[in-house]
């Protein structure tokens, strides 16, 4: 890469950063062009029914509670329950505040006693009637019914259980008086979980099918935290099978998804911290799921809907759990169900080095009750010490290539830069001699890459830093901003100071990096452009992630240092002049590395191209 080709593309990147500025839509086009996807997607047939006929039903409810009541209403199947006042009724222990309304024997809302918001609010999960719907779906005669609207009637009033073990209401809804629905809601003393078991009693020749209810249920999922651009890209709907395979619908867009394949044991509306979520011992035999967002809304993040098939227990009860909480990892273990899944620590290998590596170690050091700024400083430590033998294997093996790079200089003159192939024939000759491996630096790095990135997924999904203050830094989960700006491409209209010190730290983590490897021309400058890219990257990230890649630069600094007074250059010069002295021993070359001499051996028998005749 010459000096105009590296001008030329900084320059592009430019260029395309503030087209994707200047060109990007209003927050009112996106809405009109989301209304009118909406509007679209229902023509198509891409929303389930099941979604088009829980608004129907709603939007039916409404207009009925404005309109008197008609007797051929009442009449209908569950008529006489579509008549009532709204009445809330607490269920609560040591751990949560449950609301319960007589209005479809849903719970209303959810508080978490022992957490708050990021401006120090009471933390509710979800509010009301504002999105919230929970209601089952089945045929009646020639009627559909959605109990989400109906009125049901509690059998207790006392219900505050944070000084007892355990407390329970039954709320139920009346075809006659023989005949109901029963929501029997459970809460113990602590915990998180609230069970709930639906009980039909003489309803077989009533409803249709009754073996298998169909229940609906949504919520939006109220701002919880400091940014809400960081809190919507970690929320979204996740769900587990009876295989305990655990998937999600999409972090970054509008998704919606059907499962009839197989049972989900577990849907869990997840925000950034905390979820809802919904456990069905037997399994919900088919679910659509969808999750949608609404980008001029400032108070709600996501909007997230389940219509679950519901399997009859041989009681004729269908049984369940709800779980409102943090997005702990330990806390959702203890609950069973792999609900430990709910956390995402990455896909693939980093998924494993987070789960059997990084989080024991971070839960031993948790143990010690420090601060969690000198908790990740341990972490940092244990993690530089245990890839020190490869941070050593990497510095010696650049020493090495800048010892020789004056050899490969004289090579590169006699030679000429014209004949590529040729040099880098002389190059491997060079190496054999010396007894040097040119990647030897790289695999090193190349190794410790796949944890250097797990940890991007580790500490932004880390509820403990949630909170948590060090130095300067109010939060570790989310962004430390010393600085307001107007909204600038890449950067947002902020300025973290821990990621600044991270990108400085880097850009001179590079320089002595080259100082090390001997890097010239172009190549002694690309590495600069990263660093940059970064700064804007990490910037809204979590000042305990930006944290910790500012301590892992320190301490390679560190160990550098350490190790440049280990080796003397002048012994390793010394060494790779004994190699050369050593008779040529041939040895089986592995079989990327004979493909590439062979490559290069047949490149430079190819005759010369014959100039076309003028």
């Amino acid at each position: 890469m010459d000096k105009n080709t590296f001008t030329g593309m900084f320059l592009i990147m430019i260029i395309m950063g503030a087209s994707f500025y200047f060109m990007k839509p209003s927050e009112a086009d996106l809405k009109k062009e989301k209304i009118k996807a909406h509007a679209d997607s229902i023509k198509r047939g891409d929303i389930p029914k099941s979604t088009i006929a829980t608004t129907k039903f709603v939007d039916s409810a409404k207009a009925l509670a404005n309109k008197p009541v008609d007797s051929a209403v009442l009449k209908s199947p569950f008529g006489a329950s579509t008549i009532g006042t709204e009445k809330l009724i607490t269920l609560e222990n040591k751990d949560i505040l449950v609301k319960l309304s007589t209005q479809g024997g849903k719970v209303y809302s959810v508080e978490l006693k022992n957490f708050k918001t990021f401006d120090k609010k009471p933390l509710i999960l979800f509010d009301g009637n504002h999105g919230n719907h929970f209601g089952l779906n089945f045929t009646a005669g020639n009627n559909s019914i959605n109990t989400d609207k109906l009125y049901f009637i509690p059998t207790a009033t006392e219900l505050n259980v944070a000084e007892k073990d355990s407390g329970s209401i039954t709320m139920r809804l009346n075809y006659s008086a023989t005949q109901y629905i029963d929501y029997v809601y459970s809460l113990k003393g602590t915990g998180y979980k609230v069970g709930l078991t639906i009980k039909p009693s003489g309803l077989d020749q009533v409803i249709s099918n009754s073996n298998t209810l169909n229940l609906d249920w949504s919520a939006s999922l109220r701002k919880q935290e400091k940014d809400m651009e960081q809190e919507r890209r970690y929320s979204y709907v996740s769900y587990n099978n009876t295989d305990r395979e655990n998937d999600h619908l999409s972090d970054t867009k509008d998704d919606q998804k059907e499962i009839s394949d197989k049972k989900l044991q577990w849907v869990a509306f997840k925000d950034h911290f905390f979820s809802g979520a919904l456990i069905s011992d037997k399994g919900f035999s088919k679910s659509n799921l969808a999750e949608t967002t609404d980008v001029t809304d400032t108070t709600d993040i996501k909007q997230m809907s389940a219509n679950l098939a519901l399997a009859r227990n041989a009681d004729g009860s269908f049984p369940l759990e709800f779980y409102f909480g943090p997005n702990q990892f330990s806390t959702l273990q203890d609950q069973g169900y792999a609900l430990e899944k709910i956390v995402d620590l990455g896909w693939g290998p980093l998924k494993y080095i987070n789960r059997f590596a990084v989080l024991p170690v971070f839960n031993f050091l948790k143990q010690f009750n420090w601060n969690y700024g000198l908790i990740i400083l341990a972490l940092t430590i244990v993690l530089k010490l245990v890839l020190s033998p490869l941070t050593y294997k990497s510095y010696l093996s650049m020493a090495k290539m800048r010892v020789l790079k004056p050899e490969m200089d004289e090579i590169k003159t006699k030679v000429g830069e014209d004949n590529p192939t040729l040099l880098q024939q002389e190059y491997l000759k060079l190496y054999k001699k010396a007894g040097v491996n040119p990647l030897g630096g790289c695999l090193p790095l190349l190794i410790q890459m796949p944890i250097v990135i797990a940890f991007f997924r580790f500490f932004p999904s880390l509820f403990e830093l949630r909170g948590q203050s060090f130095l300067w830094m109010h939060d570790l989960s989310t962004y430390d901003s010393i600085l307001t700006l107007p909204n600038i491409p890449f950067i947002g209209n902020h300025l973290s100071l821990m990621c600044v010190l991270m990108t400085i730290s880097t850009l001179i983590y590079t320089y002595f990096n080259n100082q090390v490897s001997g890097a010239t021309g172009q190549m002694k400058y690309i590495g600069y452009i990263t660093p940059v890219i970064f700064l804007g990257a990490l910037n809204s990230y979590p000042a305990g992630l930006n944290y910790y890649y500012f301590l892992a630069n320190m301490m390679t600094f560190l160990q550098q240092y350490i190790i440049r007074l280990m080796v003397d250059d002048k012994k390793i010069h010394a060494q790779i002049q004994e190699n050369k002295k050593k008779p040529e021993v041939k040895k089986k070359t592995g079989g990327f590395q004979a493909r590439m001499e062979e490559m290069m051996r047949q490149k430079q028998q190819l005759p010369a191209s014959t100039p076309k005749k003028k």
